[in-house]
């Protein structure tokens, strides 16, 4: 037997009898006369990111156009935007290097920090959240939970093989307080509030 079985194998000997159920964690809710789509906005506006209400009677298509004019390589991970540069998930990193956009449609969103959900499904390569320049994220109203407790209930989480919570745009400051943003990721996080209904799903 060797050291690591004999370790488990005490371990093991040893759970407490019987097993201690998992205390319920409060979802520590706070009222609000605000609705949380009001305080996903604020809150993602707060940590750089934009928002954009609606699509405002445009296709999706000829809105993106007018957010990002000089785009060239637009990478959609979600059929509601065409784009310029295909993505599956045989997509190697390395050919996102030079996507000015990538377009996603979250899971959910989270009122508390102005936080979107992102997985392996939403992003198809877990890259184009990095490796593009911008990031448009298309979200359902419907959709934003009130804070991170209840985010970390949803069971997608036990389910994803990558899951990332993104917060505004990449950004550092350094020790006087100079402000960068872009750094180590996207430059800008647009989030589009778009209802799944108006993508025809």
């Amino acid at each position: 037997m060797t050291s690591r079985e004999t370790i488990l194998a005490a371990v093991r000997a040893n759970q407490p009898t019987p097993t201690l159920a998992i205390p319920t964690i409060p979802l520590f809710e706070r009222p609000s006369s605000r609705s949380l789509l009001e305080d996903f906005r604020d809150a993602l506006v707060s940590m750089g990111g934009k928002f954009v209400p609606s699509l405002d009677g445009k296709p999706l298509d000829a809105l993106l156009k007018s957010l990002f004019p000089d785009a060239q390589v637009v990478c959609s991970a979600t059929p509601e935007a065409l784009g310029t540069r295909l993505i599956d998930n045989s997509t190697e990193p390395a050919a996102l290097a030079d996507v000015d956009v990538g377009v996603v449609r979250a899971a959910f969103g989270v009122a508390e920090t102005g936080s979107v959900w992102l997985s392996e499904n939403e992003l198809t390569t877990n890259a184009l959240a990095y490796l593009a320049q911008h990031l448009l994220v298309l979200l359902d109203p419907e959709q934003i939970v009130g804070n991170l407790h209840q985010a970390y209930g949803d069971p997608r989480f036990k389910s994803a093989r990558y899951a990332v919570l993104v917060t505004g745009p990449s950004a550092t400051a350094d020790i006087e307080g100079v402000l960068v943003h872009g750094a180590q990721g996207v430059r800008s996080l647009t989030v589009l509030m778009m209802p799944l209904s108006a993508a025809g799903r």
